[in-house]
């Protein structure tokens, strides 16, 4: 339960920002650090045990068929990430607090935060791949909001869309990775999958999942050609850079590498994939750094060199190399968060981030230069610091590792990319706090407060800390966590200062001595860099991206066109030639089963269906007798169910026929009644073609089917219908109790499409184009004089307690006999629709006053609350439950649970139906500008319309 809680306590604090911001920034502040600070202490809790080599686990089934469980898990690698993204993750609180403007809205940013940072931890404990691509998108989802937060900046807006497309792309390219490798296991537990090297490394799909995967990792964690997206993310906040960049975002992909290093490491595709990436980008992202005038450009391109580093030293594969990875994940987080909470100081302090407008704020900020000072160093590898320490094992590591054959290309090229990360560390130093003090900042510099320079100062101590005694403040946390990652025994290591004079401290001396040497000459390198070529990624992804969306465009355009025949067409089209293909590639012949004869009922009825289709086509230009022929047809089907003996279905049909033919009416009141001539002998042809093709196919299909033995579930739910559903009608029990998850996303479909009626006409109703054109409609044939005969009032107000009595006996009878919350929802429907013909829907508006929203919104929930009810005892989603009473006179009954369910049902209907004829209505009597009656009948004396029929109400 504490590990479900620590990823869950994010997701619960995110609302509490938004609620709290009217109370002031320092409350939204205080609130999402609590709840950071809550889930810190519970991780904190569970170290003791990690650290002794336990490994905690946390299971709850969700969807077993399909394998998706929800399990955490916490080892050693998900302790360290969870404490640096729990850890950083406050100090990022409490710095942006401060750094914030009043003007920027603090409660959305820290809700983003806390989504984030929630979707991480999601990432770094899940136990099953399914749960961990979910985190994985959130994850892409809340830093596109988290950088794309000063949404009126133009880079911002860029920055987090083309984070999210190559993040995006990326997380598709994961998924299928993370599928194939589930199916070579035949589990997607992650603890299961960790014990299959050997099954997972001799299947075919190794590669192509190992591709994917990769895939996903190299985009999330920007290296080499995916690296462009990271430097433009800079337009978020500061206090979003140095989270993202340190402890979050960037790092999930290397998480994932070294998550998965015990069962994908050690072959060469391993090697040349993952190290040769990892170490192009180690390289390119330093060289690039180096050139970098903005701070937070700078930095960005050095997160993408160090997160090279680690990559090169995962695809390495050898234990130690592991080892050096992990330590130096803990080292980068430190140094790196520092610094651009240090960057963001000086941007907040001086107005500027360009390198070119600073220099000399030694002396004008002494705290701040202090820390970007030791920060920087340790990014640079100096002695004494933690960044030294790791990045003499990653050299170590190479000075001994052979690329392409050659035992010393790839020491060579990790020394010029030291090289390249000391030039720019000392440049940011250098360029920015020594020199002359200038006169021309945009503001005037001085030390930030307190809030601002105490993160990155805890950050530095650290720094120090773990440079000066690496076993004592790392130890323990790096054996953990390399223990995970290597799925092993550790290698001999020590963690200290000084190992000798070794090859690595050889090439860290070239690397300190080339470093200071080029940022020495720093202008001529400048200059000879200016003059050569620079590839825009940013100009090529806006041509990609823009390519893609013409394509789309054409794509889009030439099938989307509004023609509702083209796109019954292509899907009539598409299904026959499936078809078709079927049927060319089985031996169809005729079955078994011998053809019953066919009473002449039947056959009438079918030439009457025949008839009636026939007529639909030929007449479907007269929109009203088109509507009647429909009817007929419908009315003919329902003929077709009593005569199968269906009578649910006969009810159900019956019912239907009559409301959709009284709401089709109502809408083509206001339409003409006759369509123009809109196809061409072409298009007729096609369409002939089409559905005859279509009618022979499924006529086939039901001959092949009905002359066969086949199987069916039949039995089970006779045999289960009253002891398992406590009803004897079937077709009830199914829909409301064995297939009552399909009913319930029926019900919710059908109240979200009343609503979307409601919402389009209600546009028509006030306001807009459509308004207009309707107050300029005219009726186009002539009105009856008595819009409220007397006769129609009299019958529907007789008939309406009987049909209201009858839609109530429907509902009872429903669980055990022909009836049930659909069917009486519906005849309670057309008793209501038959007053609103009667008495028109103004003066029926007034005497029924129901709020059908009101009953959308309540079916669905009493449904909902009825499955629910079901977990409380223990059973999934919507068991029913069956009560037996013995009353006297009344003898022995049967109360199901889901007679409350069928309740919600029957007020989804209701409130669907009539919500849909009351916004029909209201643009009938809108169109055709008719006052409200105020009598029930035309023929009232008594009402002024009588007296003068000019009265106007």
């Amino acid at each position: 339960m504490s590990l479900a809680l620590i990823v869950m306590l994010p997701f619960i604090g995110a609302l509490f920002p938004a609620l709290l911001l009217r109370a002031g920034r320092n409350a939204c502040a205080t609130a999402t650090f609590t709840f950071s600070l809550a889930a810190f202490i519970l991780l904190i809790f569970q170290a003791p045990a990690v650290l002794q080599g336990e490994t905690l686990h946390a299971s709850w089934q969700w969807l077993p068929k399909l394998g998706l469980a929800v399990s955490f898990m916490l080892d050693g690698l998900g302790l360290l990430f969870a404490g640096l993204i729990l850890g950083i993750g406050l100090l990022v609180i409490f710095y942006a607090r401060f750094y914030l403007s009043k003007q920027d809205n603090m409660g959305s940013f820290y809700t983003y935060l806390l989504l984030f940072q929630g979707a991480m931890l999601g990432i770094v404990l899940s136990d099953n791949i399914l749960l961990i691509l979910v985190f994985w998108e959130l994850t892409s989802l809340s830093s596109f909001l988290l950088i794309g937060y000063w949404k009126h900046l133009p880079a911002g807006r860029q920055g987090a869309r083309m984070a999210l497309t190559v993040t995006g792309a990326g997380g598709l390219s994961l998924i299928a990775g993370l599928m194939l490798l589930g199916h070579i296991v035949g589990s997607y537990d992650l603890s299961v999958m960790l014990q299959h090297r050997e099954l997972i490394q001799s299947s075919p799909l190794y590669l192509p999942a190992l591709l994917l995967i990769l895939g996903g990792c190299f985009t999330k964690s920007a290296q080499f050609p995916f690296h462009f997206w990271l430097p433009h993310a800079m337009a978020a906040p500061t206090p979003v850079s140095a989270y993202l960049h340190s402890a979050t975002m960037v790092k999930a992909g290397i998480f994932l590498l070294a998550r998965l290093w015990p069962v994908l490491s050690g072959t060469p595709e391993w090697f040349y994939l993952v190290a040769t990436t990892g170490l192009i980008t180690m390289l390119v992202a330093a060289w690039i750094a180096l050139f970098k005038d903005d701070l937070k450009g700078l930095l960005a391109f050095s997160t993408v060199s160090h997160l090279g580093l680690i990559t090169l030293l995962l695809g390495l594969g050898s234990p130690m190399a592991a080892v050096a990875a992990v330590f130096h994940i803990i080292n980068h987080a430190t140094f790196k968060a520092a610094l651009f909470m240090n960057a963001g100081i000086v941007d907040h302090e001086t107005g500027t981030r360009d390198i070119k407008q600073l220099g000399g704020l030694w002396h004008l900020m002494p705290i701040t230069a202090t820390l970007a000072m030791v920060a920087a160093a340790s990014m640079a590898g100096v002695p004494l610091l933690n960044g030294f320490l790791s990045k003499e094992m990653m050299l170590e590591q190479v000075a001994h590792t052979a690329w392409l054959d050659q035992p010393w290309l790839m020491a060579i090229i990790a020394t010029l990319a030291a090289l390249c990360s000391v030039a720019y560390s000392f440049r940011y130093i250098v360029h920015v706090f020594f020199g002359p003090q200038r006169h021309d900042y945009p503001d005037h510099p001085h030390d930030p407060p307190l809030g601002m320079w105490l993160p990155p100062a805890i950050l530095v101590c650290l720094v120090i800390l773990i440079g000066l005694f690496p076993q004592t403040f790392a130890g323990a946390l790096v054996a953990s966590s390399a223990k995970a990652v290597i799925g092993g025994a550790l290698p001999e290591y020590h963690l200290a200062i000084w190992h000798g004079v070794t090859p690595a401290l050889w090439m860290s001396v070239i690397a300190l001595i080339g470093g200071l040497s080029l940022l020495a000459g720093y202008r001529k390198v400048r200059s000879a860099w200016e003059a050569g070529p620079h590839p825009d990624a940013k100009a090529m992804f806006q041509v990609w991206i823009k390519g893609l969306v013409q394509l789309a465009q054409v794509a889009s355009h030439g099938l989307h066109n509004g023609s509702l025949q083209r796109y019954l067409a292509w899907m009539v089209g598409a299904a026959v030639v499936v078809g078709y293909g079927a049927f060319m590639n089985s031996s169809l012949s005729a079955g078994s089963r011998e053809l019953l004869p066919a009473h002449p009922t039947a056959i009438a009825a079918w030439l009457l269906l025949i008839l009636g289709c026939l007529l639909t086509v030929w007449l479907h230009h007269q929109r009203l007798l088109a509507l009647i022929m429909v009817g007929v047809i419908g009315m003919v089907v329902c003929v077709g169910f009593v005569y199968l003996s269906a009578p649910d279905l006969a009810l159900t049909q019956i019912s239907v026929e009559v409301v959709t033919v009284i709401l089709m009416l109502l809408a083509l009141n206001v339409l003409p009644k006759t369509t123009p001539k809109e196809s061409g002998f072409g298009r007729k042809g096609r369409d002939i073609l089409l559905a005859t093709s279509a009618g022979v196919g499924i006529a086939t299909l039901v001959w092949a089917f009905l002359t066969r033995d086949f199987t069916t579930l039949s039995d089970y739910y006779l045999a289960e219908s009253l002891p398992g559903g406590g009803g004897t009608n079937v077709v009830n029990v199914i829909l409301v109790d064995f297939r009552g998850f399909d009913t319930y996303g029926e019900i919710t479909v059908l109240g979200i499409a009343a609503l979307l009626i409601f919402a389009l006409l209600d546009g028509a109703l006030h306001g807009g184009s459509a308004a207009k054109r309707l107050a300029q409609w005219l009726p186009d044939q002539a009105r009856a004089a008595d819009r409220h005969p007397l006769m129609l009032v009299v019958a529907a107000r007789v008939m309406l307690p009987l049909a209201l009595l009858v839609g109530v006996f429907i509902f009872l009878r429903g669980h055990n006999v022909p009836g049930g919350g659909f069917i009486a929802g519906l005849v309670v429907s057309v008793a209501l629709i038959m007053q609103y013909m009667a008495s028109g829907f103004g003066w029926a508006a007034q005497k029924i006053r129901l709020d059908y929203h009101a009953m959308i919104g309540s079916g669905v929930l009493l449904a909902g609350l009825t499955g629910i009810g079901s977990w409380l005892f223990g059973y999934p989603f919507l068991t029913s439950s069956v009560l037996h009473l013995d009353l006297p006179a009344l003898g022995e009954i049967h109360i199901a649970s889901a007679m409350f369910f069928d309740a919600g049902v029957f007020s989804v209907v209701v409130g669907a139906t009539m919500l849909a004829l009351s916004q029909l209505s209201q643009i009938g009597r809108r169109a055709e500008a008719l006052p409200v009656n105020q009598a029930a009948m035309d023929c009232d004396p008594s009402h002024p319309l009588q007296k003068d029929p000019s009265w106007k109400p």
